[in-house]
């Protein structure tokens, strides 16, 4: 009898993975790059796609995003504000919810006006629009 082994990685050890490499290279590129403004909006990017990543990962577990009152904080503790996830993991999805590299909490939306969810940075102001620094930047960008 004839068996075929397979071997390959699961859709979590990719997300994983993908997930440390953004934190290494969020921690790296700051120390590398001559101009901190360049620097911060580097790690903005990194910060993004690794919370993006974990958005997935709960509508993966749930079937819906958590929603704006749920917030990110969902993908860290349990909500209990409705609707409460059904398959909710084990430990989260994050270790917690991080601020942008000025220091603010990162905005979150859902539904979002530019997506499923708008996942933003409202730059270094802390302030809706700006230029440069102080730009809003988000995951629809």
């Amino acid at each position: 009898m004839y068996t075929k082994n397979t071997s390959g990685f699961t859709l979590i050890e990719v997300m994983v993975v993908v997930v440390i490499l953004s934190i290494l290279a969020a921690l790296v590129v700051p120390r590398i790059m001559k101009n901190p403004d360049i620097a911060r909006k580097a790690k903005l990017a990194h910060d993004i796609r690794a919370i993006e990543t974990a958005l997935k990962l709960y509508k993966l577990d749930n079937y819906t995003y958590p929603n704006t009152d749920q917030g990110l904080e969902a993908l860290v503790i349990k909500s209990t504000i409705p609707p409460e996830p059904r398959q909710w993991r084990q430990g989260g999805y994050l270790d917690s919810v991080s601020i942008d590299p000025w220091g603010f909490p990162y905005n979150y939306l859902s539904p979002g006006e530019h997506g499923e969810f708008d996942l933003y940075s409202l730059g270094a102001d802390g302030q809706p629009d700006g230029i440069d620094v102080n730009a809003d930047i988000g995951n629809w960008q």
